[in-house]
């Protein structure tokens, strides 16, 4: 299906201390426009993988050759299990062995894993040089490429080291997610129903009513729960760029899926599946709070089930849990905090009784 070049929609992002676009349409990649007006400078580098290069980085070094003299590639190896040390080194490497200064822009050409250690390598190399947001993962398009968050994985934690560091710009080509594969997909949907819960009633019913179309990769459906996904995530990143408050509600799922991605081994789960498991156990602790009805449970495990997500968790034992989980970057003085809902559209984050969290833990997890 041919796409209308002038249906890309834009999303203003504005932290205060930076401003970018995210553009979001069919057929962005290979076309010249979408790069105009970034910095200047000698040197490009597209940091991809051995999954995505192969299929997207030739179109995306012919359109950057003609702002750039020189455009070189680096492919990073494929997976979360990958998101550590050694790949951000090579990073540095390329950079160092290349010879770039200060003014190359990087782009990061992939999804999360990608995006994140673009980012990092970028906010670190030569104290920082500007970076571009280029996902090609659903996941990648509606969450992690937006908002400046970078991090490598440690095997105690998630994310644990890492730096806030805006992109100059994101491009969302909605013909990346062709190549996409199914269970990427799937994935990528628990990052775009999350921000239902936390911030948009009406959105979590459009989600339901369209989720057939969006699971069938339906260019229009796509195109709005991305915009939508991104609009929410600007609003909330736009009041609180370093998670000091309200930008935490984003992690709704993620103590309990992060605990799920660390205790089975990085890249077991992939991190949208671990984030939607995550979400129905985060609801059922905001109901055994008193917080919600057991209806709004239902709901969610109604649409998380018809997604295709996992429901039961892996028996790590609830002390496993509650130990990793204290690993989190939400928990303070040695207090677990949970981001919960007050109702469908309105999230908090909270403590909770370990005895109520484990009851939760238990009751999600395989026998």
């Amino acid at each position: 299906m041919a796409h209308d070049p002038l249906a890309t929609t834009t999303v203003a992002v504005d932290t205060g201390n930076a401003q970018y676009d995210i553009l979001i349409g069919g057929g962005l990649l290979g076309n010249p426009s979408t790069w105009a007006a970034l910095p200047p400078a000698r040197h490009a580098v597209i940091v991809s993988n051995t999954t995505v290069a192969p299929l997207y980085a030739a179109a995306l070094k012919t359109a950057l050759g003609l702002q750039y003299r020189q455009v070189s590639v680096l492919e990073l190896p494929d997976g979360e299990a990958h998101k550590d040390w050694p790949a951000l080194n090579s990073i540095f490497d390329h950079l160092l062995g290349a010879g770039c200064d200060r003014k190359t822009v990087l782009f990061a050409l992939g999804g999360g894993v990608v995006g994140d250690m673009t980012g990092f390598a970028a906010g670190c190399y030569m104290r920082g040089v500007p970076f571009v947001q280029v996902p090609t993962t659903l996941l990648a398009q509606v969450d992690s490429s937006v908002g400046g968050k970078t991090a490598i994985n440690h095997p105690l934690g998630k994310n644990m080291i890492g730096l806030f560091y805006q992109p100059e710009r994101v491009v969302c080509d909605l013909d990346t997610l062709r190549t996409l594969p199914q269970r990427e997909l799937i994935a990528g949907l628990a990052e775009v129903i999350k921000y239902g819960p936390i911030a948009d009633a009406e959105f979590l019913g459009w989600i339901e009513t369209n989720l057939d179309a969006l699971l069938a990769r339906d260019t229009s459906a796509l195109a709005h729960a991305i915009r939508r996904s991104c609009e929410i995530k600007a609003w909330v990143v736009g009041q609180d760029e370093r998670e000091g408050g309200l930008r935490a509600i984003l992690n709704f799922g993620h103590t309990f899926g992060h605990a799920i991605e660390a205790g089975l081994g990085y890249g077991a789960w992939l991190h949208g599946e671990a984030v939607g498991c995550g979400m129905l156990m985060a609801t059922e602790l905001s109901a055994r709070l008193g917080l919600v009805p057991a209806a709004t449970v239902e709901r969610m495990r109604r649409l998380l089930e018809r997604s295709g997500l996992p429901l039961v968790a892996p028996a790590l034992g609830a002390a496993r849990y509650l130990e990793l989980m204290g690993h989190d970057k939400k928990a303070e003085a040695g207090q677990i905090r949970f981001v919960v809902l007050e109702a469908i559209g309105r999230a908090a984050v909270r403590a909770a009784p370990d005895e109520t969290v484990a009851a939760v833990i238990d009751r999600h997890t395989a026998a």
